[in-house]
């Protein structure tokens, strides 16, 4: 399945985009999906250790699984002032 990913802050920066689109098998996990966006989008590896990922509008944990259709989005850690 094909999953659209949501992109902010510096990860959005990095890939010049504010999304981007993983290729994943069905019933993976939130793991599953850093996996393949470290092997399909590498500017974004060194990144993705400290990113929440969310899943419809919800924080996860690395093995939640993902539904197909689901809202996904990737939350690195910002700050401001």
């Amino acid at each position: 399945m094909q999953i659209e990913v949501l992109l902010f802050a510096s990860l959005k920066d990095l890939a010049q985009s504010d999304r981007i689109t993983v290729d994943l098998a069905a019933d993976s996990s939130v793991s599953d999906l850093v996996d393949a966006i470290s092997d399909q989008h590498p500017i974004l590896a060194e990144r993705l250790p400290i990113t929440r990922v969310a899943v419809d509008d919800k924080f996860c944990s690395p093995e939640d699984l993902i539904p197909a259709g689901a809202e996904v989005a990737l939350i690195p850690p910002v700050s401001g002032g």
